[in-house]
């Protein structure tokens, strides 16, 4: 997973998620993205923060001033997290308990 310095976002009050055909993910509300890869995005939204996995997973748009996030590829999977963590890092945890 690409760890860098965040992308911050104005702040939009409203989060709406909408997915097309499992190809492309449209978020609003989105204060940040954390971390992503072509497997996986963590993003912060006024809602909390978000898992976001799939294959072939890239950025298709990119409004820092509207706080929206498209995301293209094969979406398969959308949680939201009570912590910034990722069920990566929660598996592992539990792994080496």
């Amino acid at each position: 997973m690409t760890e860098f310095n965040s992308i911050k976002f104005e702040t939009n009050p409203y989060h709406n998620v909408v997915m097309k055909d499992r190809k492309l993910l449209e978020i609003s509300g989105v204060k940040q993205i954390e971390s992503f890869d072509d497997e996986m995005f963590v993003i912060e939204s006024v809602q909390g923060y978000m898992e976001i996995t799939g294959t072939g997973l890239g950025l298709d748009k990119l409004d820092k001033e509207r706080g929206e996030v498209h995301i293209k590829g094969v979406i398969e999977g959308i949680l939201y997290l009570d912590e910034r963590k990722t069920s990566r890092e929660s598996f592992l945890k539990k792994m080496f308990r």
